[in-house]
This record gives structure tokens, C-alpha cells and sequence, in this order.
């Protein structure tokens, strides 16, 4: 058989390594800073209050920066190295590869530009606006088709099973973003989700989980099946329990969506699916886990003294317990603890430094020695970052644990008498701070680890030269293969990549399809309620600017049929409420209380007055609370240049505003902005405004940003009737 000797690409590896560690600095960066806006609001959201780092900007910020940042960078760094070497061949096209490259790190730069600028759809993980998610589609379809185009150019019969995890990611993803994705622009940076309400929200925690399945999780299992095998130098535990581990794991995730939206106004139904596929998720997550760590079996001595396995193990641990508490935290009895609090905080974070942090580091520690023709220029000092690292882990996830179990039952905790035993919102931030504090340590070591890394890394490089072009030979062509009669099934598709994709399209998609298309098309799943009536053009100007500020970080408006909630909030939501509201703001954190009844329920209506110092003072008007001061609101204008192109997008999302309103819009939006402002003016206390015209400082207010977002709030439950609660 003739021999062809061909290089393989190690500097498309290298560029993507650098970029996975210098983007993972910035994004747990912004993240240790978020956490210490939480644990010192005084001083990092009053003193250093700059609008474009406020929390509600910057949290979304971090998350996408890690997400797609530093674990996508890791994904294509590891997807470059190892498809090479498993299929016998050199990427098809240099130029696409560096095409994705470049192309992927500027839509990060484009993210770590306009996420703080307030430029987002508010919609979790999925923030960039659409210019972004035009660009991410595309880059990510060269990503696919230069790494389909090399596995059909192969040298090798069958694919690996790593192979099996990078396909079914590719198409998954690209499903998941394009659906969610659909919007309608009303300018370069402003557009409106095509869903709305309950709809919109089952679409995006059909997009949201599965976007930690399909990108944090199904690339880093093939990252796991080839690098775990190759650090131990050992062969992968079993070949059958991976195709089980495999078919099972990307049939099942695809379901487990509406476990983060139990209670809520989705149909029950929808609601019980989630939970079901969630509960039988932790079969072939466990099978995946147990592949992993029983590939090391004979080689547990090895464990203590190699670096790489170290972290591999920490790893695989982490993602067991990721995945076993993910089916927990879908059971309904857990979930009103867990729902809403940092409990889920502790539980993504254990998933994200625990599993794709430390298989990442294992993974760059691995390779960098490869790549540059030399040893590790610290094993002492990869082993203290392994260290920290894994303190940081736990000062991290440990404190939220706590915070979490104590948020949910304090807000539940009644009296003898019946009332709530933590009525006032804000005592329950007040107990948390010590672990806010704690968090913000663990988050700091974490961080300090990877500087570490960073330079062992750079040290190592140095040391040696980078092999850009690593010699390789194999076959020319692959062997024709005649089917054996008894041949076990799936060593057959897995000689047909074409195939093999199809089969895990329609795979991913039977979930998708059987939850979402009956919640769009039956009228039934979403009762229409008649008091519900479209937002006046200030009050929609106002939510867009809720909306930029990231106030869903914090609040959610989303009130569970719970006796605790009703008795906090009112009147539990209907899914009939939300039919105009273009994304939905359910949210899934409370830092700060819900407000899906803050304008509507006289048991906590708030004036306009006090809704306006609230805004500029929040600590002063509520001591205790952690809440930014939005100083900026009274002093920027409120721009109206797209007010009626709002209109007339509404319009065309079905939004019932009569026919030639967006050309009064405005009009009507002044009217409404004057008399919210004279309101707060006149309920100013008289010795407030002593020598102050008071005519000029109604005109004043009604031009700027706070009055919209006053609109809002105070139109927020207004369209229900609500009845006392017992």
C-alpha cells in the first residue's frame, strides 16, 4: 500500500490555545468583578458606578465571554489538534481555518463591545444582537464545513468516537441558535424577538440548556475521549458504552428545557416532559462520566504524579455531579427551593470551573509541551495552579450552596399566624452578603490560578519552537470496506459521516419538535386574556431601557402559583399576560425581589416618587440593598428617534396597535411622560424644593430616560384584576 506523507496544522492549535487563556482571564475577570459588585455594592456600584460596568451590563458580559470565550476557544483548540490526528489528514482548508479563527475572535471583541454599551436582547446566553447572530451563523457554518469537508477526506475507515460528539455539536448548535435567534430588527442595534411570552421563553430554555449541553458539554466529551485516552495512554473503557453514552445523551438532553421554567405559565404538560428527560439524563451522563475515570483503571498511580490527569479527574468528578444535580434540580419538590436562587448559581459553576475549566488546563498543559518540542517549564507550578484552582472550586461553590438552601426556605418561612416570617424582601439579601464575600475569594483564587497558567504557558513556549508544520504519513485512501454479515450495527454508520449527521439531526430534533410546535400553533397552550392591553410608547421605551440595563439579571416577573409567592406578590401569572411582551422577562435569578405586580398590586404599589429615588438611590431609599445606583437615567435624555419604528415592529409581531398610531406615538409618549413627571415633582417634599422652579424641573424630568422606566414599572400587573390574598 502506497504511503503519503503530509504536516499537520499546529498553528491554527497554537492561535486557538493563546486565545482560550487569554480570553478565560478576561471573562473570570469580569466575572470576579461582578461578584464584587454583590459583596461591596457600596463601592463598586456607587463609587465606581460607570453605567458600562454595571452589573446588569457586565454579568451578561462575563457569562458569554466564558461560555463562548474561553470554553469555545478550548473546544476549537482541542477540535484542531486531535480531528487531525483521528482522521490521518490536515484540515481541508487552511484558509477556512483561519477564516473561523479570526472570524470567532471578532465576534467576542464585538460582544466585549457592545454587551456594556446595553446593546442586547436580553435573551440568556443568546444577548448579541442580530448583526452578531448573522455573524456567529456564518462563522460557525465555516467552522462545519471545513471540519465535515476534512472527515470526508479522510484517511481512516471508521470515526471515533470523539468524532460522534464534534458532529452532533455542530448541527445542534446551528439549529438551537438560528431558532432561537429569529428577530425583527428596528435598527443596527435594536431588534425584538419573534416570539413573545410564554412562547419565546420555552424557545429559549429549549436554546438555553441546550446550549450548556451542546457546547459545554458534547464537544468537551469528545475533548474527553481523546485526551483522557492519550494522557493515560491507555484505550477508552468501552466501545459499546460510548454508543450508548453518545445516542442516548444527545436524544435526551434535547427535551430537558422546560425544567428551568417549573411553575411558570408554560403548559403542564411541557413542564412534565422536561422533567421526565431530565430525571433519565443522568443514565448516559453517569455512562459518560464512568467511561472517562474507568479508562484510567491500572493507571491510578500515574494520577498523583501527571499533571494532566490530575485536572482530568477533577474534571470528570465535577461533571458527575453536575449531571447528577441537574435531574434533581428538574424534580418539582426541589425545584421551589432551588428555583430563582444561588443555588443554581453553585450548580452552573461546579459545571463550568469544575468540568470545562479543568479539562481545558489539563487539556493546554497537555498540549503545549507537544506543540513546542519541549518540557513544561513548571511542573511544580501547574501543580500549585491545580491546587488553587480546586480551593477556589469549592470557596466558590460551597458559600452559594448555602446561600441558596437559605434564600428558598426564607422565602417560604411563615409565622404562627399565617403571614410571611421574612415579608421585607431585602432581609434575605442582607444574610447572604458573608457568602457573597466568600464567593468573591473562591473567585479570585480561580482567577490567580489561571495567571499561573498563563505564564508556565508562555515560559514553555519559550523554551521551545513552536512544530507549525508536524510531520504525519499514512494511507493514501481508505480501504473499501465490504459489510460482514453480523457486523455490529453501528460500526457500519460509522463508516458514513453523511449519513451519521442526518441520523443525528433527526435524533436532536424529535424533542424540539414535539415540546415547541404545539406551544406555537394550539391556541389552547396560551388563553387570551381581554384586559390585556399593548404598552404606551413611553412604557415600551422604558422596558427597552429595563431591558438595556440587564435589570432581569435581578428581578424576575414571574409570580408561581406558591402560597409563599402569592402572599409576597399577588396573584399568581398567567401565560395570557405575557402575549405582547417581546422577549419575555421571566428571568431565573432574584437577587432582588419579583415584579411581575410592582405597578398593579396596591398591597406593593410604590409612588412614582419613590420609584424615581429608588432609581438614583437605591441604598439610601432601602438600606441593606445591593442594588446599582442608576444615576444616569435622570441625567440622559430619552432618545425618541425610534419610537415609531418600535411601533410599526410591534405591528408587524401582531401587536393590536390601531392602524397609523406610530405616526401619534410620540405625541401620546410626551403626554404621558409629563404627567408622571409633574406627579413626582408635586409629591417631592416641600423643603426639597425651595427656590426651585418647579414648571422647569417637570420639564426637565419628563426629557430624560427615569421617567420611562418609572412608565414600566408602574404598568407591570396593572392589566390584571387582582384579588386579595388570604
Amino acid at each position: 500500500m502506497e504511503i503519503v506523507k503530509f504536516n499537520y496544522d499546529n498553528k491554527i492549535v497554537r492561535n486557538f490555545a493563546y486565545a482560550t487563556v487569554i480570553w478565560g482571564l478576561t471573562g473570570m475577570l469580569v466575572g470576579l468583578t461582578a461578584a464584587l459588585q454583590l459583596a461591596f455594592p457600596d463601592f463598586f456600584n456607587d463609587y465606581l458606578g460607570f453605567k458600562w460596568v454595571s452589573f446588569g451590563r457586565i454579568r451578561p458580559l462575563h457569562t458569554n465571554a466564558v461560555i463562548f470565550a474561553f470554553v469555545g476557544n478550548g473546544i476549537f483548540t482541542g477540535v484542531y489538534y486531535s480531528l487531525q490526528r483521528l482522521l490521518k489528514t490536515r484540515m481541508w482548508s487552511d484558509k477556512l481555518s483561519k477564516i473561523h479563527f479570526w472570524g470567532w475572535q471578532a465576534i467576542i471583541l464585538a460582544a466585549v463591545l457592545t454587551l456594556p454599551l446595553g446593546i442586547t436582547s436580553s435573551k440568556e446566553y443568546a444577548e448579541l444582537e442580530w448583526p452578531i447572530d448573522i455573524a456567529i451563523t456564518i462563522i460557525w457554518v465555516v467552522w462545519g464545513w471545513n471540519m465535515f469537508a476534512t472527515i470526508l477526506n479522510r484517511r481512516v475507515q471508521h470515526l471515533y468516537v470523539a468524532i460522534w460528539f464534534y458532529i452532533a455539536t455542530f448541527i445542534t448548535v446551528a439549529m438551537l441558535h438560528v431558532f432561537n435567534s429569529i428577530e425583527l430588527p428596528v435598527s443596527f442595534t435594536k431588534s425584538y424577538s419573534w416570539y413573545a411570552g410564554v412562547q419565546d421563553a420555552l424557545v429559549q430554555w429549549w436554546y438555553g440548556h441546550n446550549a450548556v449541553a451542546f457546547f459545554l458539554t458534547t464537544p468537551y466529551l469528545g475533548l474527553m475521549y481523546y485526551f483522557v485516552p492519550k494522557a493515560a495512554n491507555r484505550p477508552v473503557y468501552s466501545y459499546r458504552l460510548s454508543i450508548i453514552h453518545f445516542w442516548a445523551l444527545i436524544f435526551l438532553y434535547i427535551w430537558a428545557g422546560p425544567h428551568h421554567l417549573l411553575y411558570s405559565s408554560l403548559p403542564d404538560w411541557a413542564q412534565s416532559l422536561g422533567v421526565v428527560f431530565s430525571v433519565m439524563l443522568i443514565a448516559p451522563s453517569w455512562g459518560g462520566m464512568l467511561n472517562g475515570l474507568l479508562t484510567l483503571r491500572g493507571v491510578w498511580d500515574k494520577v498523583r504524579d501527571d499533571i494532566t490527569l490530575k485536572y482530568m479527574v477533577v474534571a470528570l468528578t465535577a461533571y458527575g455531579m453536575s449531571t447528577f444535580e441537574g435531574p434533581m434540580l428538574s424534580l418539582k419538590n426541589v425545584n421551589v427551593i432551588s428555583h430563582f436562587t444561588d443555588w443554581t448559581i453553585a450548580h452552573v459553576h461546579i459545571g463550568g470551573l469544575g468540568w470545562n475549566g479543568m479539562l481545558t488546563f489539563g487539556m493546554l498543559y497537555w498540549l503545549f509541551p507537544k506543540i513546542y518540542r519541549t518540557e513544561l517549564y513548571s511542573k511544580k507550578m501547574a501543580n500549585q495552579h491545580f491546587w488553587i484552582a480546586t480551593l477556589g472550586i469549592l470557596l466558590y461553590a460551597i458559600p452559594m450552596y448555602i446561600a441558596g438552601f437559605m434564600q428558598g426556605l426564607m422565602w417560604q418561612d411563615f409565622n404562627a399566624d399565617g403571614t410571611l416570617k421574612n415579608g421585607d424582601f431585602l432581609k434575605t439579601v442582607i444574610e447572604l452578603k458573608p457568602y457573597y464575600y466568600m464567593r468573591s475569594l473562591g473567585g479570585l483564587l480561580y482567577l490567580t490560578g489561571a495567571i499561573l497558567m498563563f505564564y508556565n504557558l508562555v515560559k514553555t513556549a519559550k523554551s521551545g519552537v513552536l512544530l507549525a508544520e508536524e510531520p504525519a504519513q499514512a494511507p493514501t485512501a481508505i480501504i473499501e470496506h465490504k459489510e460482514n454479515k453480523g457486523e455490529y450495527w453501528h460500526k457500519v454508520i460509522e463508516r458514513k459521516p453523511v449519513q451519521f449527521m442526518i441520523l443525528s439531526l433527526i435524533v436532536v430534533a424529535i424533542g424540539g419538535i414535539i415540546e415547541i410546535i404545539p406551544t406555537m400553533i394550539v391556541d389552547s397552550n396560551v388563553p387570551k386574556i381581554a384586559s390585556i392591553k399593548p404598552y404606551t410608547p413611553l412604557e415600551l421605551e422604558g422596558r427597552d431601557i429595563y431591558i438595556r440595563e440587564g435589570c432581569y439579571n435581578c428581578h424576575s416577573q414571574l409570580v408561581r402559583p406558591l402560597r409563599f409567592e402569592t402572599a409576597r406578590y399577588g396573584d399568581y401569572s398567567k401565560s395570557g399576560e405575557f402575549v405582547y411582551d417581546h422577549p419575555f422577562q421571566w428571568g431565573s435569578k432574584r437577587t432582588g425581589p419579583d415584579l411581575a405586580r410592582e405597578g398593579g398590586n396596591s398591597k406593593i404599589r410604590k409612588s412614582n416618587f419613590w420609584h424615581f429615588q429608588h432609581l438614583i438611590a437605591p441604598k439610601d431609599v432601602s438600606t441593606g440593598s445591593i442594588m446599582p445606583a442608576y444615576t444616569w437615567l435622570r441625567e440622559d435624555k430619552l432618545d425618541l428617534s425610534l419610537t415609531a419604528k418600535k411601533i410599526r415592529a410591534m405591528q408587524t409581531l401582531g401587536v393590536p396597535y390601531k392602524k397609523g398610531y406610530d405616526k401619534k406615538a410620540v405625541a401620546e409618549l410626551k403626554i404621558q411622560a409629563h404627567n408622571i413627571a409633574s406627579d413626582i415633582v408635586n409629591t417631592t417634599p416641600k423643603e426639597v424644593l425651595i427656590g426651585v422652579n418647579k414648571k422647569q424641573l417637570i420639564k426637565d424630568i419628563e426629557s430624560k430616560e427615569i421617567v420611562a422606566v418609572i412608565a414600566y414599572l408602574q404598568r407591570l400587573g396593572l392589566d390584571i384584576t387582582l384579588q386579595p390574598q388570604k
